[in-house]
């Protein structure tokens, strides 16, 4: 894989509190770094996978920056407690973007991906922009070509864009369109889009593809909604834009949310995700370590990711 290339163990630096006791332990303490691209060695893990790519949110005339992103994520993740299920995180290196062959370092991922998911390996990729998810979510399709896939974005965009070539906001509709060469179905569920940040085109596009959509407005009252969409499809992929959060909480992406949904609320909709037993495949995307001056934002993320990890069964 010439795209690839393994972390570096500085970054995975955090303090010590062995000596006060044996269990007193931080991830830092307890991710296994792989040297090589080699996920069958880690069958039953979750492999942390990072995508260093903003070519997507450039296309898209975002702010560029989120190919900091995996790195900037994981030093704020390194300090966090190691509770039980924080064990099987093993770091796969990055997935490199060099240039602007965005398509090149979709395919990259989505073959990762692919390797990962079959060797009985789940994924947890640490994004780049939202175009992240068209390398993802294919590598999850080619795993389980029998299976009913559900994708649940949790976002403040619908991100079916139509454009003349892929980027950060189109993501879902390259997916809706793979589905359709594979004749399959096409399950996806939004929950906290902000209709003032969409047009009505893609809502259009949202109600042609019988797109399951929760409002921000809403999200205090989507349990049932989403319980409802689980209960349809066999595997389920997370997404996380972390523009969906409010912005005064996640000012560091590429478009700060003017209202938002609050953390607390989002992970009421997360936990049942995880509890599921049917969550095969998340990433976080859109972090953009430019914009967090303070790292404030980078630790509200790494909260995020730490909690979903812990729940993840």
């Amino acid at each position: 894989m010439t795209q690839w290339q393994p972390v570096s163990p500085a970054l995975w630096q955090g303090r010590d509190d062995r000596a006060e006791a044996a269990n007193a332990l931080r991830l830092c303490q307890t991710i296994e770094i792989s040297r090589t691209f080699s996920p069958g060695h880690y069958c039953d893990r979750i492999a942390l996978l990072g995508f260093a790519c903003d070519e997507g949110v450039k296309r898209n005339h975002g702010r560029p920056g989120a190919a900091g992103a995996p790195d900037a994520l994981r030093k704020a993740l390194a300090n966090l407690a190691c509770h039980a299920g924080h064990e099987r995180l093993v770091d796969m290196g990055n997935i490199l973007a060099p240039g602007a062959d965005l398509e090149g370092a979709q395919q990259a991922l989505r073959d990762a991906v692919h390797r990962c998911q079959q060797a009985g390996v789940r994924t947890f990729v640490l994004g780049g922009g939202h175009e992240t998810a068209f390398g993802h979510g294919a590598g999850v399709y080619d795993a389980f070509a029998a299976e009913r896939i559900g994708i649940i974005n949790l976002d403040a965009h619908l991100d079916l864009r139509f454009a003349g070539r892929p980027s950060s906001g189109t993501p879902f509709r390259q997916l809706a369109q793979l589905c359709d060469q594979q004749q399959r179905g096409f399950h996806y569920a939004c929950f906290g889009v902000s209709r003032a940040a969409n047009t009505q085109a893609l809502w259009d596009e949202a109600q042609t593809r019988r797109v399951t959509v929760v409002e921000d407005l809403y999200c205090d009252d989507a349990q049932a909604t989403l319980a409802a969409f689980i209960g349809r499809v066999d595997k389920i992929y997370l997404t996380v834009d972390l523009d969906v959060l409010p912005g005064a909480a996640m000012p560091a992406v590429s478009a700060p949310a003017a209202l938002g949904v609050p953390l607390s609320t989002l992970l009421r909709l997360i936990e049942p995700i995880c509890r599921s037993g049917k969550l095969q495949a998340v990433d976080m995307v859109e972090f953009n370590p430019r914009f967090d001056n303070d790292g404030s934002a980078a630790r509200v993320a790494a909260r995020l990711g730490w909690q979903i990890v812990y729940w993840w069964k």
